[in-house]
């Protein structure tokens, strides 16, 4: 509620972490670059390890997936949550914001990474010809054309789906000799589409993994855009413009992590991509 003076008032609201979900653990590239922008905060990190990856499935699926992950998190009282997951901010988030939201309260909010990348992305390339490499849920839905489109309509999008990038991070084969293969197959395969593309964003947030890889087979006047800091720095700038959510957020600086699969393999993972070590705790979801 605002005041006459400005100020907010919240009437009986519980405070909670700001929550970061993935269908497994490439949020985990986001939240590192959540934590180093705004490291008062508290998170609560889900993957959904156990039905992952979400990348093949259809969009009735990933809907009910992240709806049913989103009400974990508003029952652990996240007045925030940022969908860190670019196959359900593609395949779900529109629907449930605009079909679900409301029954969570008022005070609730679910972000994507779509947004917040689409908003910028046009003012990074110089030829107006961009790539997307995602996962074939995220290309099928169209999303990053159609979001792209509204903001520069001028800018041209390629895209190429890359199914084999993430189970290659997961099964940790992204910095073997047998990745190059697919690698280099799909990064030829965007270029053969365009000659100008002089932009390429990893429309994954498994992807940064293998930008070593990418570099090497990608002419160097092609920029790489990874999504971690752009969703950081748009998240700082949501809660600036948004005080009746932020007070409503805990700071104390603390992250915890769920996993709806094995905790062991979880933590042995995550690592890789949290470049720290880390220690979850299991869930079920749907809760029994």
């Amino acid at each position: 509620m605002l005041l006459r003076d400005g100020s907010y008032f919240c009437i009986m609201q519980a405070k909670g972490p700001i929550g970061i979900f993935d269908s497994g653990y490439g949020g985990l590239t986001v939240l590192k670059e959540i934590i180093k922008e705004l490291p008062q905060y508290n998170y609560l990190y889900l993957g959904d390890n156990a039905r992952a990856p979400y990348g093949s499935r259809t969009f009735e699926t990933v809907y009910h997936y992240t709806l049913q992950c989103l009400q974990w998190f508003f029952k652990q009282e996240c007045p925030l949550v940022i969908v860190a997951c670019n196959t359900a901010s593609a395949k779900a988030l529109r629907t449930i914001q605009q079909n679900d939201l409301h029954q969570f309260g008022s005070s609730k909010r679910v972000l994507g990474v779509i947004r917040p990348t689409t908003e910028i992305i046009g003012n990074l390339t110089s030829s107006k010809h961009i790539g997307i490499l995602g996962t074939t849920g995220t290309v099928q839905s169209l999303s990053y054309v159609i979001e792209i489109e509204k903001f520069f309509p001028k800018v041209k999008v390629f895209q190429e789906a890359c199914p084999m990038w993430v189970p290659l991070i997961e099964n940790n084969e992204h910095l073997s000799a047998g990745a190059d293969y697919f690698v280099k197959k799909h990064l030829d395969n965007l270029l053969h589409q365009s000659s100008n593309i002089d932009t390429v964003l990893l429309a994954c947030t498994h992807y940064p993994l293998l930008i070593s890889k990418i570099m090497q087979y990608l002419p160097t006047n092609i920029k790489i855009i990874s999504q971690g800091n752009i969703v950081a720095e748009s998240l700082k700038r949501y809660l600036n413009r948004h005080p009746e959510i932020e007070i409503n957020c805990t700071k104390t600086g603390e992250t915890n992590f769920f996993t709806t699969d094995s905790v062991d393999d979880f933590n042995k993972h995550a690592g890789i991509f949290f470049e720290k070590s880390i220690q979850s705790k299991h869930v079920n979801i749907p809760e029994e």
